[in-house]
Formats: structure tokens, sequence, C-alpha cells
């Protein structure tokens, strides 16, 4: 079984509102088996095409199935829409690799 991730590349549009949402989505995360590999808007040196966000997001599942129902989970469903109301990003679901 190969790992997945979730990459996102956000803009935060409303702070305020947006820390609602990261203060509780590492618990639903971490209730799913995910572990965040980078959070934040650390220095980001973009070396082709376009940013597409402010901020990057990688989250580590143990499988792609875990990824999933982590995202349609009630518990991130519920949240969901306080991250959509305060930013704008895009965010894709990534097969790692299957190495040995």
């Amino acid at each position: 079984m190969t790992k997945a991730y979730i990459v996102g590349q956000v803009t935060i549009t409303n702070a305020e509102g947006y820390a609602k949402y990261s203060a509780v989505v590492p618990g639903t995360i971490q209730a799913h088996g995910g572990k965040y590999l980078v959070r934040g808007g650390g220095q980001v040196s973009q070396l082709e095409g376009v940013s597409q966000g402010e901020r990057r997001v990688v989250i580590e599942f143990p499988s792609r199935q875990a990824a999933e129902v982590w995202y349609h989970s009630p518990e991130y469903q519920a949240i969901l829409p306080l991250r959509q109301a305060n930013s704008v990003g895009h965010i894709a679901l990534v097969d790692g690799l299957a190495l040995g």
C-alpha cells in the first residue's frame, strides 16, 4: 500500500475566519492517520510557473483510502466551509510512489 498526499496551495482572504478552521483541522487529520509535512507560509522559491497560492500544505496519509475517508468524513466536512469561505486555493490528492 502506498502513501498518499494532500497537496494544497492556498491564499487566505480572511485571517480571522481561517483561524477557526486552522485550529480544528489538525485533529481531524490526526484522527485519520495523517500528518503534516508542510504547513504554512514559509519561504517559497517558485522555480517554474505561477504560484497558485501564498501558503503551502502537504499532508501525508497512510493510503489514498485514508485520505479520502478523512476528506469526506463528517468532522472535516463540518469545517470545510470555513476554509472555503475564508480562502481560495487548489487542493489535490496525489498517490505516493510504490517503492520496493
